[in-house]
């Protein structure tokens, strides 16, 4: 990726972050999440407390607990198409999550702070 390239990534995801942090005092609809999660065929990769190919949402919250920025990462996950490692060591573009309407900032953040909850 040219150096271009990664600025104006870093100036969308940075956007981005400030887009969702607006909502940052908004509850948390864990059957808006879970409906949206499995729209999305987040179940088939994750579960709530068991590891699957991909961590349990359980792991990734307690991996993210307490650290600055575990929201702005994890939407930049989940909308970016980013590598995803399993654990075989193998590595597949983790998939976008998708919302209607397109591009939601609330449900991409609703969801993300679904899974940072668990």
């Amino acid at each position: 990726m040219t150096q271009a390239k990664h600025i104006v990534r870093a100036v969308v995801v940075s956007a981005a972050a400030l887009v969702f942090t607006s909502f940052a005092h908004a509850a948390v609809d864990a059957d808006a999440a879970k409906a949206l999660a499995k729209q999305n065929n987040c179940f088939k990769c994750h579960a709530i407390d068991k590891d699957k190919d991909g961590p349990s949402y359980h792991s990734v919250a307690e991996k993210y607990k307490g650290k600055p920025g575990a929201e702005a990462k994890l939407i930049n996950h989940v909308t970016s198409g980013e590598k995803a490692k399993f654990p075989d060591g193998h590595e597949e573009e983790h998939k976008i999550v998708k919302t209607s309407p397109p591009k939601d900032p609330e449900q991409i953040k609703n969801l993300v702070d679904w899974i940072l909850a668990q």
